[in-house]
């Protein structure tokens, strides 16, 4: 017990120090600002992954893909929707031009080039898509506070509680037990938006919003095991003390962000 405690505080410091940059960002530059932190962090996160790519002897082109992360979210603050479709397709094309023009390239080198870039960039750019919807920078507060409810949630009460694991082959530390702790603490977080914040969507859409969130972030973070485990690597990198790499923190926010956004469109925010 004593050492999970000791962890947990490893990763709530790492946490709050990502978490200052991400409020701050969001609180004094508002979208352009969140645009900015997720340019940054998508970029991080994606080298982790191309590295762990190549370790399955694949050769994904890191520039096309890297430049697509980058522009990804500034794309999405400029222009919405259809500047983030945009940077989108000239990925795709760029990625199949420098499939026809180099031999050595298989086809799976490009199918990694392209999915590595919507994988991270185009999924976490749905936050900035968030912050330009009517009240979008307390949404995406809420969001962010959400996916923060669901790990501290689940990992206080699976560990001390966790008996029935939820994926033994791909994550055996995760729990039946957590995974309700977690959605209890996402929607708690959606439903204290909702009246604090007096947003325009009704309860039960809040509740569905915490739901669809919660289990968002387990299947975002079992994606990112699944990927470590075929990569044989325990971690995606080492720049975050408590949490590995950047991928690793930020896993549950990749399927976070695009879920929480569609779900709001459905709730009628526009």
């Amino acid at each position: 017990m004593a050492s999970s405690l000791k962890d947990f505080g490893v990763r709530a410091t790492s946490a709050l120090i990502l978490g200052i940059v991400v409020l701050g960002a969001l609180f004094f530059a508002g979208v352009w600002g969140i645009a900015v932190v997720v340019a940054v962090v998508a970029v991080l996160a994606s080298v982790e992954f191309f590295m762990m790519s190549r370790r399955e002897r694949r050769m994904p082109h890191e520039m096309i893909a890297l430049v697509a992360v980058a522009v990804m979210p500034l794309a999405a603050a400029g222009f919405g929707p259809t500047g983030l479709t945009a940077v989108v397709a000239a990925l795709t094309i760029s990625a199949f031009f420098w499939h026809v023009m180099i031999r050595q390239i298989r086809l799976m080198d490009t199918a990694v080039t392209v999915f590595g870039a919507v994988y991270i960039g185009f999924t976490l750019s749905h936050l900035v898509l968030i912050c330009r919807l009517e009240d979008g920078v307390y949404l995406a507060l809420a969001t962010i506070f959400s996916v923060w409810a669901n790990d501290i949630f689940a990992y206080l009460v699976g560990s001390a509680l966790g008996k029935h694991r939820l994926a033994p082959t791909i994550s055996p530390k995760k729990s039946w037990e957590g995974l309700v702790a977690g959605t209890v603490g996402t929607a708690g977080i959606w439903l204290l938006a909702g009246s604090v914040l007096d947003l325009p969507i009704s309860l039960g859409a809040l509740i569905g919003i915490g739901f669809v969130a919660s289990l968002a972030a387990v299947i975002g973070d079992l994606a990112e095991s699944r990927i470590k485990r075929e990569a044989h690597v325990k971690d995606s990198g080492t720049l975050l003390p408590g949490h590995g790499g950047f991928l690793d923190r930020f896993d549950s926010f990749i399927m976070v962000a695009i879920v929480t956004y569609y779900a709001l469109i459905l709730a009628g925010v526009q």
